[in-house]
C-alpha cells in the first residue's frame, strides 16, 4: 500500500450562508455523477411535485431530518458518501445558520477541503467571513469558492469577477493557501460535473474535476513520527503466548521495522520488531493507518503513551494555550474544571484564563472577556493534571487538537486547537 493509495479518499465540507444552495449542490454532484439509486431519484421527484415545484429539488437528497425537509434548510451535519472511478468522497454538509457554527466546526474538523458557496446575487456575507475564518482556523489545506446561482444574474462574468476580487482581498488576511474559484449553477448543473455552455468566458475546471484531482497526499504530516498507543494486545493463547502488541492509529510520520523509537512519558527506547495491518506484516506504516506494532524490548507501555523518534519528540507539558470553539449552551468562565481528550489520553484540566475572544466577522480580538458562550471562538489557557504530548495544530492537526468535556454531564463542550 502506497501513500498515494491511502489518499484516494477525500473528505470535504460545504459551507455558506442560508439558502446559498449547499444541499442542492451536493444533490447535483450525486445526481450528475450517477451516485444515487433510481428509487431515490423517484422519491425526490415525488416530493418535489408534492411541494408544487416545476423542477426536481435535489437538496432533498441530503436534508435527512424531517424538520430540514419541511423548512428547506440544513440543521445538523449531514454526511454523504459517493465515489467516482478516480476517488472516493465523504461530504459533510454543514448548516449555514449562525447558531449552528459549532456544527460547521464538527463537520470541518476532519476535512481535506472546504467548498464555500457564495450567492452570486448577494456577494460576500457575514457567514462567508465566518466560515472562511473557521476553515483557516482549522487549517483546511484546500478551499474551493463556488459562486452559485449564476443563472439568476444571467451568467454575468463581471458579477463573478467582482466576487472573486472581494474574496481574495479578504482571504489575504488569513492563512488559506490553496484557493480555487468556480462559477456554477447548482440548480441547472452548470460547471458542477459538466462544463457550462452558458459561461464560455470561464476556462477553468469544473467542480468535480477539482475534487477528483486536488493533491492531498502531502496534507498529512509524514515527517514527525507520532503513534499514540490506543490498546495493548495480549492474546494469552498457546500460539501467541508471549505476544505483546501496541495498537493505534499513526498520527504522523512513517514507521518501519528496525526503526529506533522512544516511549513517552517514560523515555525508554527500543526498536520496532514488526508492524501488522489486518493481521499481515507490512514493511512501512504512515498516517492515517491503524496498525499493531511490536517492539524488541519488553517495556511497560499502556494506553495514552506515545511512540516517537528519539531525536524528534513533540512538546511535553501541562500548560497549553488553545483556540476553542465553545459548543455548550452553558457559558465558560475561568477556573472551570473540565475533562480533556487528546489523542488516546484523557485527564482533568482547569481553564486558567480566557485570553481573548475572536470577532469572526472583523477578525479582531476582544480582550478582557470574562466568559464565552455557545458558538464563540476564543483563546484560553489550560493546565492539565498530567503531562500531554502535543504538537502545534498548524504542524499536526491530529496531535494538535483536543476536545473538552463537562465532567458532570459528559457533554462535549468545546473543540480546540493547540497554538
Amino acid at each position: 500500500m502506497s501513500i498515494q493509495e491511502t489518499n484516494q479518499l477525500l473528505r470535504f465540507t460545504t459551507a455558506g450562508s442560508v439558502d446559498d444552495g449547499k444541499s442542492t449542490l451536493i444533490g447535483r454532484l450525486l445526481y450528475d455523477s450517477k451516485s444515487i439509486f433510481e428509487d431515490q431519484i423517484e422519491a425526490v421527484k415525488t416530493s418535489s411535485e408534492k411541494k408544487g415545484f416545476d423542477y426536481v429539488d435535489l437538496s432533498l437528497l441530503t436534508d435527512g431530518l424531517k424538520s430540514e425537509r419541511e423548512q428547506g434548510i440544513t440543521i445538523d451535519v449531514a454526511y454523504r458518501y459517493f465515489a467516482t472511478p478516480k476517488r472516493k468522497f465523504i461530504i459533510a454538509d454543514t448548516p449555514g445558520h449562525i447558531q449552528y457554527t459549532r456544527n460547521m466546526v464538527t463537520g470541518a474538523s476532519t476535512a481535506n477541503l472546504a467548498i464555500i458557496l457564495i450567492d452570486a446575487r448577494k456577494g460576500l456575507l457575514e457567514q462567508t467571513f465566518r466560515h472562511s475564518f473557521i476553515a483557516s482556523l482549522l487549517k483546511i489545506p484546500h478551499v474551493i469558492v463556488c459562486v452559485n446561482k449564476m443563472d439568476l444574474v444571467d451568467y454575468d462574468e463581471e458579477v463573478y469577477q467582482k466576487i472573486v476580487k472581494s474574496y481574495k482581498d479578504f482571504a489575504s488576511k488569513m492563512e488559506i493557501k490553496d484557493v480555487h474559484f468556480v462559477p456554477i449553477s447548482a440548480l441547472n448543473g452548470d460547471n458542477v460535473v459538466d462544463r457550462s455552455n452558458n459561461m464560455k468566458w470561464y476556462e477553468g475546471p469544473t467542480l468535480l474535476y477539482l475534487l477528483e484531482n486536488v493533491h492531498i497526499a502531502s496534507d498529512f504530516n509524514h515527517i514527525d513520527c507520532r503513534f499514540p498507543v490506543q490498546m495493548v494486545i495480549r492474546p494469552h493463547t498457546h500460539e501467541h503466548q508471549d505476544f505483546r502488541g501496541y495498537a493505534g492509529r499513526i498520527e504522523g510520520g512513517i514507521f518501519k521495522p528496525g526503526d529506533d523509537v522512544k516511549v513517552l512519558p517514560t523515555g525508554f527506547t527500543s526498536k520496532i520488531k514488526s508492524i501488522e495491518l489486518d493481521g499481515e506484516a507490512i514493511e512501512e506504516a504512515f498516517s492515517p493507518m491503524s496498525v499493531t506494532m511490536t517492539l524488541e524490548d519488553e517495556l511497560d507501555i499502556s494506553r495514552g503513551d506515545m511512540l516517537v523518534r528519539p531525536n524528534n519528540v513533540p512538546n511535553v507539558g501541562q500548560d497549553l494555550d488553545v483556540m476553542v470553539c465553545w459548543m455548550s449552551t452553558n457559558s465558560l468562565r475561568g477556573r472551570t474544571k473540565l475533562i480533556l481528550k487528546h489523542t488516546t489520553q484523557e485527564c482533568q484540566v482547569m481553564v486558567r484564563e480566557i485570553l481573548y475572544k475572536v470577532n469572526v466577522n472583523t477578525l479582531h480580538r476582544e480582550e478582557g472577556v470574562e466568559q464565552i458562550g455557545m458558538n464563540d471562538i476564543a483563546r484560553i489557557s489550560i493546565r492539565s493534571a498530567k503531562p500531554l504530548f502535543f504538537d502545534a495544530y498548524r504542524r499536526n492537526r491530529q496531535t494538535g487538537s483536543i476536545i473538552l468535556i463537562d465532567p458532570n454531564t459528559n457533554e462535549t463542550v468545546a473543540a480546540g486547537m493547540v497554538i
